[in-house]
């Protein structure tokens, strides 16, 4: 027995803490810019005044290496770059603390709970296609602050909180990631790509219903053996701090009438934040002057003071602290790479490579490569900028559809998001869920291969037909 735990021991391996795994890949990326030659493509502004690449027109530069212990000053300057993004985790978060701090979600969910009982996995279905249905038309960090809504849930059922946060995150993903509808990937796309806007509708929709299925078969049957045996779950023995506390049902409490005026409360603000994000576009600062709103009125619909309002807040924004930083930290990666001239470098030498391959891997070729740019460039609408001029001839040349470029471009933008330390929807969402990053790959890893395995058959079938 002693050698048995002993070899346990031996053989165990626990990922690093995630603030590790940031630092350890801004150091590669600084490594990189001694290694790879600097170089840029001209760029230009065409007549839908979106800045693209012109393809032809890579030259190399002298090297400008990133030295690594310009670390910290690249951390600064990210989180200086991106200081909304930021700032608005603080204040989704503090907003939450106020809501959660009165009760009505505790209340509501047992209500909940007890009227799906022995249906409760339905509830996850529900939850991924309503979000999902919601980012066909914009960005998935829209909906950061909606995470403690599903782990609330999740836990009143008996799961845990990756079931609760996937709900909210991976039904976004879905929606993002097929490009439906998205005028800030899908559309910016087909304009370089001279397609016209939304065209090519029918294989995204198609693959919006294939991957929802996927994913719910995945987040079901997690969920199901979570709850027979909560050992099962990633997040069993974790010890950290998270939005969320489990409780049982008997510790709820009930719903009352301040409970009832709090929730419509809350749902008038949503619907007014959804109908902002749908009309006028809004980004995450207007986003969070909502959440700010609400988190006031709620506060004072339920009964508590200016002051509690203002405690419960801080205690909201403390929390949020790991993945605020973590945001500034991991986004450095750009800047590095940036500063370091090989950005384009980087696009150019994993485009020239997808002429290589045969015809029918040509699709799935293009998808790996686009999904290793979008480990470099995050920002989807950035991406097509970069890659979808030089993608495009190269689409041409290979004889493959240019509709085809782009759907392999939303699935590589989409998926990568979900596995990235440095993703800012990722590290939203899993820090308002109170999830490491550890354990939410332990959870994921699984799923994102056969979302890539699945992309990859999915493109292949357009190539195959000449999908327009």
């Amino acid at each position: 027995m002693a050698t048995t735990e002993k070899a346990k021991r031996k053989f165990s391996f626990k990922l690093p803490h995630s603030y590790v795994i940031i630092v350890i890949v801004l150091i590669l990326a600084c490594l990189m810019t001694y290694v790879i030659p600097a170089g840029t493509f001209q760029r230009y502004e065409n007549a839908d005044g979106i800045t693209v690449v012109d393809p032809n027109s890579f030259s190399y530069l002298e090297s400008s290496p990133v030295a690594p212990w310009r670390i910290p000053e690249m951390i600064m300057a990210s989180a200086d770059t991106n200081a909304i993004t930021i700032f608005s985790i603080f204040i989704i978060g503090g907003s939450f603390g106020v809501i959660l701090a009165t009760g009505a979600f505790e209340a509501l969910t047992a209500k909940l709970a007890k009227a799906f009982s022995g249906r409760e996995t339905w509830v996850i279905p529900a939850f991924t296609l309503i979000f999902g249905l919601a980012t066909t038309t914009m960005a998935n960090n829209q909906f950061i602050g909606f995470a403690p809504i599903g782990v609330m849930v999740a836990m009143a059922f008996g799961f845990d909180a990756v079931v609760g946060c996937g709900m909210i995150c991976l039904g976004g993903a879905i929606g993002f990631s097929t490009g439906t509808l998205n005028v800030n990937t899908t559309v910016i796309a087909q304009q370089i790509a001279e397609l016209v806007p939304f065209s090519g509708l029918w294989l995204r929709c198609v693959s919006f219903v294939i991957f929802w299925f996927i994913t719910n078969a995945y987040l079901i049957r997690y969920a199901r053996r979570v709850k027979a045996d909560p050992t099962k779950s990633v997040m069993f023995g974790y010890s950290g701090a998270g939005v969320v506390d489990a409780k049982s049902l008997d510790e709820f409490q009930r719903l009352e009438p301040r409970h009832i005026r709090t929730l419509l409360a809350m749902l008038a603000c949503f619907v007014w934040l959804i109908y902002g994000c749908f009309n006028y576009k809004w980004g995450l600062d207007k986003v969070s002057v909502v959440f700010m709103y609400m988190a006031v009125i709620c506060g004072l619909l339920y009964g508590f003071g200016p002051s509690r309002i203002a405690e419960e807040y801080i205690k909201g924004m403390k929390s949020m602290t790991q993945p605020a930083i973590i945001i500034a930290m991991g986004c450095a990666t750009t800047l590095i790479f940036n500063e370091g001239q090989i950005m384009d470098t980087i696009v150019m030498g994993l485009a020239n490579t997808v002429e290589l391959l045969p015809g029918i891997l040509r699709a799935p070729g293009m998808y790996i490569i686009q999904s290793l740019v979008a480990l470099v460039v995050v920002a989807g609408n950035a991406q097509a900028a970069v890659t979808m001029p030089i993608m495009v001839p190269v689409a041409d040349m290979v004889g493959m559809g240019r509709q085809t470029a782009v759907l392999a471009f939303n699935f590589a933008d989409g998926w990568t998001n979900y596995i990235l330390p440095h993703s800012s929807a990722l590290m939203g969402f899993i820090g308002m869920a109170g999830i490491p990053y550890d354990r939410w790959m332990k959870f994921f890893v699984k799923l994102f291969v056969i979302w890539v395995v699945t992309s990859m058959v999915i493109l292949a079938f357009a190539g195959a037909i000449g999908y327009t």
